[in-house]
């Protein structure tokens, strides 16, 4: 081994002194790197939404909720207290749901207001930790409404403003003329996505009484251990709830952006392989020229009394001195690069005044990021892998050089 190492330096280095040779050897180095740069940083980015969806778009909406066919639920204690015997549910709250138009001088916007129990809610909801601490007592204290960061800008809307919601009635001949309710803005939370445009708070009392949900709350809602089986909890407990209620789980509201993701990790992963394919041809390319530049020497080795085995030691090792290059500077270069990447792109918003992910279409404001050493290794062993297979071949060729005919072909 030692000798064999020995060997690939120095054809490597005679390489490096050869202009065209030495761009082609460069070449398969610098794609390699900007390869496992690049794919560290994608799979970092798929990290970062899948940590985003998981952490905190599942702590605010809905895991598991069971709402009432028609108007309110009869005993929603007893609900509770079945939902909760069950291992995998930590906690219940009780909500009002419903469905209503803010108005804005001549604009109108539809929003989910749901109605909450501050001493329920933080049991299955991180509702309050974006909420500033004044906000959130204020609105305890004095009620009111808690709206969304973004639809309070496209309002202009301040705290202590007033607003007009439009609540649809119904009547024996079907809808009628909506309510018109006034509540003044008590709070404001900055979620950072899709939700501040779509949703508002109040408290159960206010829902009761400016809302006219006298009736009682219209559904409770779960939180799990395990969020990703929450279909079957769901039906599990439904089962064996005493009334008849609509069964909803985040999977149906919100499970296509986890598939979404899911599938783009694995597009990515498909993309690691063609690329690291397509910079190590550049391995096989710099290899095949070295083996018809040193024919004479290979052969003059091989009469010397080296190996087979020796000299395909030798030219594998100068192949996988490339991929070790080009592995250890892109997976530095991947690393920092994500590590970087949300105030990077933060940056390029900010000079060219755009947005990459608008906050009132995707459920997340920026590009999160979060890399892990298990995606570290897997590109850097795919990538060796790949540059392993690509000195197989040329290695294969040097050894079956003929001394005779190189050296009278040298002479």
């Amino acid at each position: 081994m030692q000798l064999a190492w020995l060997i690939a330096r120095r054809f490597r280095q005679g390489s490096a002194k050869q202009g065209f040779l030495s761009f082609i050897s460069a070449s398969s180095t610098i794609g390699i790197a900007l390869g496992c740069a690049v794919l560290i940083a994608a799979l970092s980015m798929m990290n970062g939404f899948n940590k985003v969806l998981q952490e905190k778009l599942l702590a605010v909406v809905p895991q598991v909720e069971y709402r009432a066919v028609e108007g309110h639920l009869n005993d929603w204690k007893a609900l509770a207290a079945i939902a909760e015997q069950h291992p995998n549910v930590t906690a219940v709250a009780p909500g009002i749901n419903a469905t209503v138009m803010v108005q804005s001088e001549s604009s109108f916007h539809g929003i989910q207001v749901r109605g909450i129990s501050a001493e329920y809610e933080h049991g299955v909801s991180s509702l309050a930790d974006y909420v500033s601490e004044q906000d959130w007592q204020r609105w305890q204290q004095q009620g009111g409404l808690l709206l969304g960061a973004g639809l309070a800008e496209e309002l202009e809307l301040n705290i202590g403003d007033s607003v007009s919601l439009l609540k649809p009635e119904k009547s024996a001949n079907g809808f009628r003329s909506p309510e018109r309710v006034r509540l003044k803005v008590s709070g404001i939370f900055k979620f950072g996505g899709q939700i501040d445009y779509h949703n508002a708070y109040v408290s159960l009392e206010t829902a009761k009484n400016e809302l006219n949900f006298s009736d009682g709350v219209n559904s409770i809602r779960l939180k799990l251990n395990d969020v990703f089986a929450a279909p079957g909890i769901a039906r599990e407990i439904g089962n064996q709830l005493p009334e008849l209620v609509y069964l909803d789980d985040w999977t149906r509201s919100h499970g296509h952006l986890y598939r979404d993701i899911e599938l783009v990790r694995w597009v990515v992963y498909l993309v690691l392989i063609l690329v690291m394919a397509v910079a190590c041809f550049n391995i096989v390319s710099t290899l095949i020229m070295t083996v018809a530049k040193k024919r004479s020497q290979i052969a003059m080795l091989k009469t010397l009394g080296m190996s087979d085995k020796d000299l395909l030691k030798s030219f594998v090792l100068q192949g996988l001195i490339n991929g070790v290059y080009g592995v250890v500077i892109g997976c530095t270069g991947g690393i920092l690069l994500a590590q970087f990447l949300p105030n990077i792109m933060m940056t390029l918003e900010q000079w060219f005044n755009f947005d990459v992910l608008s906050s009132d279409i995707y459920f997340v404001g920026n590009v999160p990021s979060e890399w892990i050493w298990s995606d570290i290794v897997l590109v850097a062993g795919v990538a060796l892998i790949m540059s392993f297979l690509a000195t197989l071949y040329p290695a294969w060729r040097a050894v079956h050089v003929e001394p005779a005919k190189a050296l009278h072909g040298s002479s």
